[in-house]
């Protein structure tokens, strides 16, 4: 017999969620097809689903060029950094400096807590984008007409770290791979600006990053019985300036390319990274953030872990004013706090860029 929609989840009166977990779903003697209300359509008619293609590979950049290239080996790093931004909007990091043990130890850790006991990580449970540690399914339960085959933890780690008690290791595991990628980041970050040809630290002092946000959303998608019908994560652009994503060797994602969706196979020598929300206003546009989506599968558990790394929270993020032309180039979006734009976000069903274009002018 199929659980139905009924059982997937309630609001408490103390503004927690109690939910069915996906992961509970799955190990439900109960669960022989896929649930109704998981039930996903897609213009698949429409739809063209492919690998790369070999004339257009997806951008590859090597960071130990960016950080300590000759300085011809950086101007080009820069270069095809912006050209990754411009044409994709997405692009993978190689010879970064996060060590194989130190990403592992992490998608080992959230492994760790995605297997606690439900109880132990309902207790994260909670509705409100601002809550520093937030356990959950879907993407928006209140709001999502369709549930989407994942389970998710996000937690905010700076500028003030939190992690969960449990497991054991995970906030020593959590502590090391934030702060490393947040390195990572700003860097990155500073490879873009001098690609838009605004100063080196444009990013980090106009986005106030010593203040800025650093987000990990670790994403469960345990296998699906009926995975064509479901969907994992849909089509969605990220908030903040840049997502670096890891997987744990299961693939699943795919971004959108010319009309196309693009099967991004998972690797464990790289870091993918999206442009997002905020660095398209910052560009006025000539930076995309790309829209992606994750498809599921009935053999495999993918995890995936996103950094997102965004402006802190009172920031104004609006078009850089050095790229801006009155005549040629005008102002394409208006500003808003980045507090206000995870409002937004939260208030919107994941559709495309659909909380984007509420700052389109």
């Amino acid at each position: 017999m199929a659980t139905t929609a009924s059982e997937v989840g309630q609001v408490q009166s103390n503004n927690k969620k109690s939910f069915t977990s996906v992961k509970a779903l799955t190990e439900s003697p109960k669960l022989t097809s896929l649930p109704p209300s998981y039930t996903y359509t897609t213009n698949s008619d429409d739809e063209i689903v492919t690998d790369p293609e070999e004339d257009d590979p997806i951008p590859v950049i090597d960071y130990s060029l960016l950080v300590a290239g000759t300085p011809d080996q950086r101007a080009k790093t820069i270069q095809d950094l912006g050209r990754a931004c411009e044409e994709w909007g997405f692009f993978m990091l190689t010879n970064y400096l996060v060590s194989k043990s130190i990403m592992e130890k992490m998608v080992d850790e959230v492994f760790g807590f995605f297997n606690l006991r439900e109880e132990e990580k309902q207790e994260y449970a909670g509705k409100d984008v601002m809550e520093p540690i937030r356990y959950g399914t879907s993407s928006n339960v209140s709001m999502d007409k369709v549930l989407f085959w994942r389970d998710f933890l996000k937690i905010v780690v700076h500028p003030e770290f939190h992690s969960p008690q449990k497991p054991p290791g995970f906030r020593e595991a959590l502590a090391e791979y934030s702060r490393r990628t947040w390195k990572l980041g700003k860097e990155v970050l500073r490879g873009i600006s001098e690609s838009l040809g605004l100063g080196v630290n444009y990013m980090e002092d106009r986005m106030n990053l010593d203040s800025g946000l650093q987000m990990i959303a670790a994403n469960l998608y345990p296998p699906c019985p009926q995975p064509e019908l479901a969907m994992g994560i849909p089509p969605h652009s990220d908030h903040g300036l840049l997502n670096l994503l890891m997987q744990n060797g299961v693939s699943g994602l795919q971004v959108l390319h010319n009309g196309k969706w693009i099967n991004v196979s998972s690797t464990s020598n790289c870091l993918l990274a999206f442009v997002s929300d905020h660095l398209e206003v910052v560009s006025n546009g000539k930076y995309k953030s790309v829209v992606h989506r994750a498809v599921v599968s009935n053999k495999a558990t993918r995890i995936s872990l996103a950094i997102v790394i965004a402006p802190s929270l009172d920031t104004v993020v609006e078009p850089a004013k050095e790229l801006l032309d009155s005549q040629n180039n005008p102002a394409a979006y208006i500003g808003m706090k980045h507090r206000d734009y995870l409002q937004l976000q939260s208030r919107n069903r994941l559709n495309g860029k659909s909380v984007l274009d509420n700052v389109k002018i």
